[in-house]
């Protein structure tokens, strides 16, 4: 069987998370995106994995909400300020390894993305002993992401690479990216939402498609590691130009840069602020420019960008929360039962019925690979610009020829 598995969320006690991040929202918000495997995230903090426990069990470390299959992860911060993303097989691996960080850790009811004051060798290891399995979250995040303070696997986990078996690629990579590098080669790549809202912008805005016997943990994890024939199919994502980091930018301004540039200006943008590499440079940067190579293993990788966002534009509007993108969302996921069902498949001349002119237009664009995406860097999204529209640029900042500064 294939299903559709989004890896990363996090739940209503992380920092700046929706108060409706709950199971019932989440399981309901995962139909209608048409996603049947979710992550639990934030499965240390106390209250949240008492609400896991609540949930029915299906299989071990595996759970059901509705129509909604979970499976415990969660995301931590260690040393130097790197993300990883951890999964357990069961509850027991998750009090095993809340006991063996017991010193190195403070109140983890405090946020449900704990600090753990470990090295990435030391906390793969404790991990490891729990029985649970940890790779890099949103690997070339220049603030967060393993590769933003560590060259290398090796460099990072150290003894302890060995057992990595999977990497996050992250809202402003591609597998393009991650396969510039040679010692991913073997790495599982994974796509996921790190939403924060059960939104349909967010949830699941990047999902996997996997090939395995069940939708279990023991089964995802074979896939992970393409075991008797279990593997990913496909990586579903956004453009890379969509995510907040992919081109280098002023973090303030969001003025973007060349590299050779940024490096001449010692990483100080002209209006003052700083600024940050992007994931394009740094993952060219690791791979010494050699250019993509894909293992044969490596899935496809295709493009998605929500719905609402796509409505959003075509009606004009600058939000993809305002009350007629939102009614245009929910009458086009109850007449064809979900997004991913709309945005694929759903034939354009039923949506048109549903939505108008622009939308179909506007889904048929999408499909047809005629949607610009501009850049985004520094920490702002990149946008989208339909067939036919044009980019308002803002004014650039005094000294600066253009808010894309590249000489």
């Amino acid at each position: 069987m294939q299903f559709n598995a989004d890896l990363h969320i996090h739940g209503r006690f992380s920092a700046a998370t929706s108060s409706d991040m709950n199971f019932k929202n989440l399981a309901r918000g995962s139909e209608q995106k048409g996603v049947n495997l979710v992550a639990t995230g934030d499965c240390l903090h106390p209250t949240w994995l008492k609400e896991i426990k609540a949930m029915e069990k299906v299989a071990e470390g595996t759970f059901q909400q509705g129509n909604t299959r979970f499976i415990l992860t969660t995301e931590v911060e260690a040393e130097k300020r790197v993300h990883h993303l951890l999964m357990f097989p069961s509850i027991s691996s998750v009090e095993d390894f809340i006991e063996r960080i017991g010193s190195d850790t403070k109140n983890l009811a405090a946020d449900g993305r704990p600090k753990i004051w470990l090295g990435g060798e030391e906390l793969a290891q404790k991990v490891h002993d729990a029985g649970a399995y940890i790779g890099p979250a949103h690997a070339f995040t220049p603030w967060t992401g393993f590769y933003a303070k560590y060259d290398s696997l090796k460099h990072g986990y150290g003894e302890m690479a060995s057992k990595i078996h999977y990497l996050e690629l992250g809202l402003s990579a591609n597998t393009d990216y991650g396969d510039q590098i040679p010692e991913l080669a073997e790495i599982t790549f994974l796509t996921n939402s790190d939403a924060h809202s059960p939104q349909p912008v967010r949830l699941a805005r990047e999902f996997n498609v996997v090939e395995a016997k069940d939708m279990t943990f023991a089964e995802l994890m074979m896939a992970i590691r393409r075991q008797k024939g279990r593997k990913f199919m496909r990586n579903f994502g956004l453009p890379e130009g969509e995510g907040k980091y992919n081109r280098t930018a002023c973090s303030r301004c969001f003025v973007q840069y060349e590299l050779n540039r940024a490096l001449a200006l010692r990483w100080k943008c002209t209006c003052g602020g700083s600024i940050k590499k992007g994931v394009r440079e740094r993952a060219q940067e690791l791979g010494c420019n050699r250019g993509v190579i894909h293992p044969n293993h490596r899935p496809e990788y295709v493009y998605l960008i929500p719905l609402s966002e796509i409505i959003m534009r075509a009606v004009g509007h600058s939000s993809p929360f305002t009350g007629k993108v939102q009614n245009t969302w929910e009458s086009l996921v109850k007449d064809f039962d979900n997004e991913l069902e709309v945005l694929m498949d759903a034939p354009t001349s039923m949506i048109r019925k549903v939505a108008g002119d622009m939308v179909a237009d506007a889904i048929q664009a999408f499909r047809d690979e005629k949607i610009q995406v501009i850049p985004g860097g520094g920490g702002k999204y990149g946008s989208i610009l339909l067939p036919g529209q044009e980019l308002e640029v803002p004014a650039a900042p005094k000294g600066q020829k253009s808010i894309f500064e590249y000489d």
